[in-house]
């Protein structure tokens, strides 16, 4: 790479000291462009590059663009006035296609999925600039009425190109290229060849005949180009350049916000000077310059609206589930639950609700690891969700355990469907809505208590809540006091409304 480096200062820098005009200048041209065709080459072969059909692109228009400088030089020699257009300018826009080919490569190749918003981004910020080209470029080559249709069509294919090669680098900028080594010095040669061709088509339409100086100054700018297309090809980061990338975040950065909107303002600061000037040449293309803008950002602001609906049901959507099951937690129960409620109400019918906990959850969880725990908490979670009708709701409600509510159910139904592993679970029940309740937190400190022999026993031992906190202050069970073991080490109360 420092080799390369040496070699491309002492080009540019040595084109500046050769005469203008002289058959050294040609030759210090086209080996220039040459040369960095062969770096490029050396780069493919040496870094391994994969895919390389981008970069043989890339060297064939450099080598093409090159080569137009010596047909230029025959053709000029040879012949009186080859006219334009010539053959020389088929070699010069030759680099276009090919570079153009080798973008469209990476581009698909860096991102499989469809990235809309980074296409409607850089069509915007090309549709300002192309604006631009068409009012000092590309509409004064295409009025000139001595060059003929040939020559009206090659003069707007130079700007075209250019134009054509800025929105591909913008797409790749924008899909995150930016931080790669290779294409900063891509970007940076096809921005020297744009810088380029925008001065000449000036110079042109300003009929002006630059001396000996500029002259050079301009031929050394083509040749920087060449030079940083060879150096992109042989810095180690030319491998990366084609990889796949995720696609970029939705969130619009401040320096891209600042650019779409100077790009938007355009085409209004065209109109405004050209009616300070009192010279409103460019109505009609200024005005379908608005148009497309406005177009784009409206689609703009289309895509950034469904991404924020999108993110905000998302929200919702892990606000009201429990992560490790995929249940509804203890939000979605609190708010379902007063709509169960006043649904079996307006019904007259009864309602259910089960309090359910794997028994010696702690104990199997130490025993053979929280994996094993948190996946026989989701076959858990899954095997009660199947024996659920449309009607009735399941939730977690806390750390070991779920309540759920049905509508005209058994409330010992839960215990006719073993938890999975053969994992023995507690469910407590107890119906709303009869006469004589108080309140729904009331009938959830009833649903929480043990049921059957076995929970009083002592292996799955709940107590009463007391009447001030029903949920959380436990009491001692009839079997004994807080931290006094039952027959075989089993704890005989769990506090109440502690769940999984």
């Amino acid at each position: 790479m420092r080799l390369h480096v040496v070699i491309a200062v002492v080009a540019v820098g040595g084109f500046l000291a050769v005469p203008d005009g002289s058959t050294l200048q040609l030759v210090w041209q086209v080996t220039a462009g040459w040369l960095a065709a062969v770096m490029m080459v050396i780069g493919i072969r040496r870094r391994r590059v994969t895919p390389a059909a981008p970069w043989w692109l890339f060297a064939i228009g450099v080598a093409g663009n090159a080569s137009g400088i010596l047909v230029e030089y025959i053709l000029t020699h040879t012949q009186v006035d080859p006219g334009f257009p010539s053959w020389a300018d088929a070699a010069y826009l030759s680099l276009y296609p090919a570079a153009a080919a080798g973008l469209l490569l990476m581009i698909r190749r860096r991102n499989v999925q469809r990235d809309w918003a980074t296409a409607v981004d850089a069509t915007t910020l090309t549709t300002g600039i192309g604006l631009l080209a068409w009012i000092f470029m590309i509409k004064p080559a295409a009025e000139d009425p001595t060059i003929g249709l040939l020559g009206h069509i090659v003069s707007v294919a130079y700007p075209l190109g250019d134009i054509v090669l800025l929105a591909m680098t913008v797409r790749l900028l924008l899909s995150g290229s930016g931080q790669n080594v290779s294409f900063r010095l891509v970007s940076a040669a096809l921005i020297c060849f744009l810088a380029g061709d925008g001065t000449w088509a000036v110079i042109n339409q300003l009929a002006w005949e630059p001396g000996p100086v500029p002259h050079r100054l301009l031929a050394d700018v083509f040749l920087v180009g060449f030079l940083l297309f060879g150096a992109a090809a042989v810095h180690t980061d030319a491998r990366s350049l084609s990889r796949r990338v995720a696609p970029r975040p939705a969130r619009i950065s401040r320096s891209l916000l600042a650019t779409l909107t100077a790009t938007s303002l355009i085409a209004p600061v065209l109109l405004i000077v050209q009616t300070l000037r009192h010279q409103v040449s460019d109505a009609l293309s200024i005005a379908v310059g608005c148009i497309a803008l406005f177009l784009l950002v409206v689609t703009r602001m289309t895509q950034l609206l469904r991404q924020l609906d999108a993110q905000t049901e998302k929200a919702r959507e892990l606000a009201v589930t429990d992560e490790l099951t995929g249940l509804p937690n203890r939000r979605a129960w609190n708010t379902e639950l007063p709509r169960g409620i006043e649904r079996t109400r307006r019904a007259g019918t009864p309602l259910t609700v089960a309090v359910v906990d794997v028994d010696h959850f702690k104990r199997f969880n130490d025993a053979y690891g929280h994996p094993a725990g948190d996946r026989l908490l989701k076959e858990a979670a899954a095997a009660w969700q199947e024996q659920l009708r449309t009607v009735d709701h399941l939730a977690r409600y806390g750390r070991r355990g779920v309540r759920g509510d049905a509508a005209r159910r058994h409330r010992r139904a839960g215990a006719r469907h073993p938890g999975p592993d053969a994992r023995r679970h507690s469910p407590g029940s107890d119906l709303l809505g009869r006469p004589g309740r108080v309140g729904r937190h009331r009938d959830l400190g009833r649903a929480d208590r043990p049921r059957g022999r076995r929970a009083l026993r002592g292996e799955a031992r709940r107590p009463q809540p007391d009447r001030r906190r029903r949920l959380s202050a436990p009491r001692l069970s009839p079997a004994g006091r807080p931290g006094r073991p039952a027959p075989g080490g089993v704890p005989r109360w769990r506090p109440a409304g502690r769940v999984w």
